[in-house]
């Protein structure tokens, strides 16, 4: 269980650094394209690009997020229960997260290589956008198996509760 979480916290923090530097690179270059159409001399194919960093950027951060707890979660009444259903209901939902994250996972996969059989590339820039759909399955990848070790600490921290 170490070696696993030692290895996400270095994907995490691979990724939290392309997601950081996708970021301020959408920043910069919407400010550029602001100021270069003011001076009508926008960057070509700007649209593209920031569509494509955001996509980097939401790929990046889930599994950092997940791992600080830093979703929006609705607590109102679990916060009520005890420990244990607190943890049974963590488990729960965190089982359905994963399957859900593991099918769109795999059907990630699966569309990029159907873009990258097909050949298909953006519209301006005519970039092979293959390459970021792997990026964004790649991500979602590491959030799953992220997903995975909090299940294990879950379980190990209902096993706890149950000796005490």
């Amino acid at each position: 269980m170490n070696n696993l979480s030692k290895t996400l916290d270095k994907f995490s923090d691979l990724l939290k650094i392309i997601g950081v530097s996708a970021l301020t690179a959408m920043m910069l270059l919407t400010v550029v394209d602001v100021i270069g159409r003011f001076f009508k001399h926008p960057i070509f194919g700007s649209v593209e690009l920031v569509g494509f960093l955001a996509t980097l950027v939401v790929a990046a951060a889930l599994p950092y997020t997940y791992k600080v707890e830093g979703h929006v979660g609705v607590e109102i009444l679990v916060r009520l229960l005890s420990k244990k259903t607190q943890l049974i209901i963590d488990l729960f939902t965190r089982t359905l997260s994963l399957f859900l994250f593991c099918l769109v996972t795999w059907q990630m996969f699966l569309y990029a290589n159907d873009i990258r059989e097909t050949g298909e590339v953006s519209m301006n820039l005519e970039f092979p956008i293959y390459y970021i759909i792997y990026l964004l399955a790649f991500g979602l990848l590491v959030f799953s198996v992220t997903i995975i070790e909090t299940i294990l600490k879950d379980i190990k921290q209902l096993k706890e509760l149950k000796t005490k």
